[in-house]
């Protein structure tokens, strides 16, 4: 359930960016309703807001399903995204940056259906009871926040980063943002600058950047992993993932043929010693584990929100945030400066609440 709402949270964020603008359309709400259908639209379109939608009916459904909510399940799941659908396709009267479509709407509540379809056959085939067996065996009871932190950590990969798997690097915005917002006041002078010692991270300092952007994910799954084995099909699962993660992000934004421009001695480097602690902590206590997360999103934090920017990604994140459908509207790059500071949150609350070691 909570993938299911956060997922509704981004379809929610994606439906009404940029948020600006808001006015009285002049014509009734519900006029797209009752419209012809419209002429302008492209494959990708039809693709992008039927399948946008089969997720949230998929985690819906499954969500309700293991709440015990028996054959309702599969009917909520359907109508209510299709119902959310309306209310965004509603509220888009009021964005002068957004057209209101009933074609979207219909498409949307397809794939709702589609997507609670698709849960409704697994359960019936037993898919889903094997997969909550499967879910009891891997992973401990308590195994809830971490899990969906996990499975947000490839999707922040996707967002550029000055250093590979390198997330949450804000400072140079937020910095600029406190600038412009105590500008003429005395406050100014208590907004801490770059002084003029700050350059670009050193070799050493930015292999030592991979492996803790690696180890952060790592540990905090192999909080929630139940057996030694597992945490190393784990470990071999998350590398995986990230290098494809990472060379997306590299293709989307440089060209498919830069796919790869990324991997040089430092990323080798923190690729190895990532794979070497992991290994280490296959043994790790799941409180160890947290406070691992902990101390290793610290360290990455102020190494990374020390150094400036680099200008040629400076040039390729401006396209790239302005391409509407690899950015999500703007939702990636949210990812990747928030995600490490979820993940610390979590480590902290995670390593006070645990009775003790396990």
């Amino acid at each position: 359930m909570p993938l299911a709402l956060l997922f509704a949270a981004m379809v929610v964020y994606a439906s009404l960016y940029p948020f600006e603008g808001w006015r009285w359309p002049g014509v009734a709400p519900l006029d797209f309703l009752t419209a012809p259908l419209s002429r302008y639209w492209s494959g990708f379109d039809v693709l992008a807001n039927l399948v946008g939608y089969i997720p949230l009916g998929f985690l819906l459904a499954l969500g309700l399903w293991r709440s015990g909510w028996g054959r309702w399940a599969w009917v909520v799941a359907a109508a209510g995204p299709a119902t959310l659908s309306l209310a965004m396709e509603l509220f888009q009267n009021f964005l002068p940056s957004r057209v209101p479509s009933n074609l979207d709407w219909m498409l949307n509540a397809a794939g709702a259906g589609l997507g609670a379809g698709v849960a409704w056959g697994l359960a019936r085939l037993g898919v889903l009871r094997r997969w909550t067996q499967f879910r009891s065996d891997w992973f401990n009871p308590h195994a809830h926040g971490g899990l969906v932190l996990v499975a947000l950590w490839p999707f922040s990969l996707l967002y550029p980063a000055s250093v590979p798997f390198g997330l949450g690097q804000v400072w140079e915005r937020l910095e600029a943002l406190l600038v412009e917002a105590f500008s003429g006041t005395p406050f100014l002078q208590w907004v801490p600058v770059h002084g003029d010692g700050s350059g670009a991270l050193g070799p050493l300092a930015q292999a030592l950047c991979v492996a803790l952007g690696l180890l952060a994910p790592l540990l905090t799954g192999y909080a929630d992993v139940r057996t030694v084995p597992r945490r190393l099909a784990f470990l071999v699962l998350l590398l995986s993932v990230g290098l494809g993660a990472t060379g997306l992000s590299s293709a989307l934004t440089y060209g498919p043929e830069h796919a790869w421009a990324w991997v040089n001695a430092s990323a080798l480097l923190g690729l190895g010693l990532a794979a070497v602690a992991g290994l280490a902590a296959l043994w790790l206590p799941s409180r160890v584990c947290h406070v691992g997360l902990i101390l290793a999103l610290a360290v990455s934090l102020s190494l990374l929100n020390r150094v400036p920017s680099i200008a040629y990604l400076d040039q390729s994140l401006e396209a790239w945030e302005q391409g509407r459908f690899i950015r999500f509207h703007g939702l990636s790059q949210w990812l990747g400066w928030l995600w490490p500071f979820a993940a610390l949150v979590f480590g902290v609350r995670a390593a006070i609440r645990a009775p003790a070691l396990r």
